[in-house]
């Protein structure tokens, strides 16, 4: 029994002293969590980018001379000639209550919040990009995964409760006949659109979110002379 543990340990030590067993070393990249922080963080830019752009309700010129009207989550602009033409806050800063619609209260509270959550998701994800393969590693990139089938979930809501506030009295006063899920004479704009796009792109997040933590191969053993 001596000498067959004995002729084990010489055959192993001359299996790898040959190169034969292939050495483990921690990897502190792949090509899924690579692409899941590019992903995570290009949905970021275009879902904030949507969220802050005012163009969710447009009104274009038309042949009664009325001026080009826009509505997002929290800025309305106009092109007013007798007016000063631009782009303000509902209320402006600090003025919650000002937004003209509770719908649209709970849209934009909803819509922030998400990003919010995809913002933390992001840095996570980056943060697991320099992690060595480990139980720490894998947790953090589950709890990414919740954050963002959360943050898919918050956002969809608040694209949804949008259109309710298409019936107050401040938007059947530019957009005539609007109603919920009605513009009327307005239309649908880029920004409502685009962020629709992007909560959708990022439903995808949380599968690659389960695939992203690094894992070291198991070699295939050789099997030993005698």
């Amino acid at each position: 029994m001596r000498s067959l543990l004995i002729r084990n340990k010489k055959s192993a030590g001359l299996d790898e002293a040959l190169g034969l067993v292939p050495q483990q070393q921690p990897r502190m990249f792949s090509c899924v969590s690579g692409f899941w922080v590019l992903l995570s963080a290009c949905l970021l830019a275009v879902c904030s980018f949507s969220f802050l752009s005012p163009a969710w309700i447009v009104r274009s010129v038309d042949t009664e001379g009325q001026e080009p009207v826009s509505f997002g989550l929290l800025w309305h602009c106009s092109d007013n000639l007798e007016l000063r033409s631009g782009c303000y806050a509902f209320g402006g800063l600090g003025r919650f209550n000002d937004i003209p619609s509770s719908s649209w209260q709970t849209s934009a509270v909803l819509c922030s919040g998400g990003c919010a959550l995809l913002v933390m998701s992001c840095l996570l994800a980056i943060v697991t990009l320099f992690l060595p393969t480990s139980l720490c590693e894998r947790r953090l990139c589950t709890l990414a995964g919740y954050m963002q089938t959360a943050a898919v979930f918050i956002m969809a809501s608040g694209l949804l409760v949008y259109p309710f506030g298409l019936n107050s009295t401040t938007v059947k006063k530019y957009c005539e006949n609007s109603s919920i899920y009605y513009a009327g004479d307005c239309q649908i704009g880029w920004g409502y659109m685009l962020a629709i796009v992007g909560v959708m792109l990022s439903v995808f997040l949380p599968f690659f979110a389960k695939y992203a933590p690094k894992e070291h191969t198991t070699p295939t053993p050789l099997p030993t002379i005698l």
